[in-house]
């Protein structure tokens, strides 16, 4: 382990130094003017209070008594009796003493909300608090129902929704991607997705897999397809989902047929199966790392390895490339299977790859003999990496970060964090208890040093995601954010919010201050509750949710991205993404809610928030795998 990582594990051990012993004295005086006593007091009748007098009173007269020493001139013929005397009244007074000291302090009692044990919320809410949150995921209900409305009033079967101009926009192949799988939108599916795939012509591998695949695969699952049933009232038949991903992915395998390498192509041509790269010959780091979760569950439910087989090349060959203390450059060449330059971060084109290493790792680790413990180290050490590389904290208020390599480990550090990296408190709090509870996890002794480390800075990084909000005018985060440092400042550059205590640690350049309705923030906030039961992390997703209904909700259906988020009102941009309704809205009324609903034990959620169970599994024979049942 590194020297220099800035975490400590005495951050989880009780800090005795906050009770310390006090004076007799004290004891005495707050026993009698700051304790329950004083209250009984009052009701004491005369005889009793004289009683407790007397008692006080002898209890001076021994004390006294027995602090006296023999004079000189009491002789030695008296010596022994004195002697015997002395001992005996001094053994009373001490023990009286120790019948008046009061116990050791404890820690303050706090009410069943606030009832802390080594840092964990074992509390469990009243009923007020659940009224009130069922309260507010009613309100993200609505929300929800506000913005598909404007979606299907205005762009029904268009990938996005243009709420200012109400109309439809497609900017992600034209496979209808916003279309969120509710009554409505199992009949869109079932009428129209087919032939929109046979039909279509470029789409990205990455946004087509994470979006439209890993959607058809959840609602797959939620509609009762693995218990061969349908659980949903209306809809397509779970077999319609099924069979309709398995197009999809039949298609979306050209990438990587195509190439010479592990690495597939970034580009698909869905109408005729072929692919190619990006213009710059190049595939995302990230792109290629976040297809696994979705290829793995389809190989499962329909039993054929080769969508698996595929998709875990990558990760495979990622495992014999050269890296950085775990962390790798954010381009790779499908030609050469190597890495392309140098740059390190976990913003755009880096961020998923160390997401989906502790995910897959998560979705595969019950298989026997499936050997998939290498993902688990791999980003073991990548997460050793980040701590030691890419932390630093700000000035003046040391809100911690996780900054960038342009130049790679041997450059300078730049102190920029994009909104997409505030996915990494969540991915860390998930990776340190494997989503159970901390009180769970540390009740049964699960959890390692590292463990302990990550989830201190899974909560540090929470609280700079949550005052890249707090510190705008609006409440509501810009798309990247600078930080103060001993080596970096811009001055002016503050987010609107003059008031924030973190109006000096936080810079947003012109350029930055968009918003695009990113659900990093709130996805974390949902995991970092449901782990760590403190409910900070639901007070935080309620004033983000109520910063969204001020300033981003358009009256006549949907919500718009911001083009300043420090400037009062705030510029429209016209544009609402995919992801408000299929991640943010999602994770907001997830956090909200009941935290035995998808629990995170026995669903993992790929990049775009569609949850998949975990499942026991067996290999069969080729390499393939099926279904145990649920854990």
């Amino acid at each position: 382990m590194s020297k220099s990582l800035p975490y400590s594990v005495k951050d989880v051990h009780y800090d005795n130094a906050k009770f310390r012993h006090r004076s007799f004295f004290k004891v005495i005086t707050q026993t009698l003017f700051t304790s329950d006593m004083k209250r009984e007091c009052v009701s004491y009748s005369t005889g009793k209070f004289l009683g407790l007098f007397m008692i006080f009173g002898l209890a001076c007269l021994i004390l006294t008594h027995a602090s006296k020493t023999p004079s000189a001139t009491d002789g030695l013929s008296k010596g022994l009796e004195t002697n015997e005397e002395h001992k005996v009244v001094t053994d009373v007074g001490v023990r009286f003493k120790k019948l008046l000291r009061r116990a050791p302090r404890l820690p303050p009692r706090l009410s069943g909300n606030e009832k802390v044990s080594s840092g964990i919320f074992t509390g469990k809410p009243n009923e007020h608090d659940e009224e009130k949150w069922k309260a507010r995921q009613r309100n993200v209900k609505e929300a929800f129902i506000h913005a598909w409305s404007g979606y299907k009033k205005s762009a029904m079967g268009y990938d996005e929704l243009l709420p200012l101009s109400m109309q439809g926009f497609d900017g992600l192949g034209g496979l209808g991607a916003t279309v969120e799988v509710v009554s409505e939108a199992g009949s869109w599916i079932e009428s129209n997705l087919l032939e929109r795939i046979s039909q279509k012509g470029d789409v990205n591998l990455f946004e087509t897999t994470i979006r439209v695949l890993g959607g058809l695969l959840s609602a797959y699952h939620l509609s009762g397809g693995d218990q061969d049933m349908n659980l949903a009232n209306t809809g397509p038949k779970p077999t319609i989902y099924l069979e309709i991903a398995k197009n999809l992915a039949d298609r979306l395998l050209s990438a990587f047929t195509s190439s010479p390498t592990p690495i597939p192509y970034s580009d698909v041509l869905l109408k005729n199966s072929s692919a190619h790269p990006a213009h710059n010959l190049l595939s995302s780091t990230s792109e290629v790392s976040t297809l696994q979760l979705e290829f793995n569950y389809l190989s499962a439910i329909s039993g054929d390895p080769k969508y698996k087989t595929e998709g875990m090349k990558v990760f495979a060959h990622f495992k014999t490339l050269p890296k950085v203390e775990g962390l790798v450059p954010i381009y790779i060449s499908p030609h050469s299977g190597e890495f392309i330059g140098q740059e390190i971060r976990l913003g755009s084109r880096g961020d998923s790859y160390y997401e989906y290493l502790i995910k897959v790792w998560l979705q595969l680790r019950s298989i026997q003999d499936g050997n998939f413990t290498y993902l688990y180290d791999m980003y073991e050490e990548a997460m050793r990496g980040v701590r030691h590389l890419l932390v630093q904290k700000t000035i003046p208020n040391e809100l911690v970060f996780v900054g960038e390599l342009p130049g790679g480990s041997k450059g300078s550090f730049s102190p920029k964090m994009d909104h997409l990296v505030c996915f990494l408190p969540g991915t860390l709090a998930l990776g340190a208890t494997k989503g159970i509870t901390k009180e769970k996890a540390m009740k049964d002794n699960l959890l390692t040093i590292e463990d302990f480390e990550n989830l201190k800075l899974a909560e540090d990084l929470a609280k700079t995601c949550f005052e890249m909000y707090s510190v705008t005018s609006t409440g509501l985060a810009p798309e990247i954010a600078y930080f103060h440092t001993k080596d970096f400042y811009e001055d002016g550059l503050g987010g609107g919010n003059q008031s924030s205590e973190y109006v000096n640690d936080i810079i947003i350049k012109f350029n930055d201050r968009h918003n695009l309705l990113r659900p990093e923030t709130v996805e974390s906030l949902f995991v970092l509750y449901r782990i760590t039961q403190d409910p900070k992390y639901r007070e935080w997703g309620w004033q983000i949710f109520q910063s969204f209904e001020k300033y981003t909700k358009v009256d006549s259906g949907g919500y718009t991205s911001l083009n300043d988020v420090t400037t009062l009102p705030p510029q429209r941009r016209d544009k609402m993404e995919t992801f408000f309704l299929g991640e943010t809205l999602k994770y907001l009324y997830l956090l909200f809610g009941d935290s035995s609903v998808i629990p995170l034990d026995k669903f993992v959620f790929n990049t775009e928030a569609h949850p998949f169970p975990i499942k026991d599994a067996i290999y069969l024979e080729g390499g393939s795998f099926m279904m145990k049942g649920t854990m």
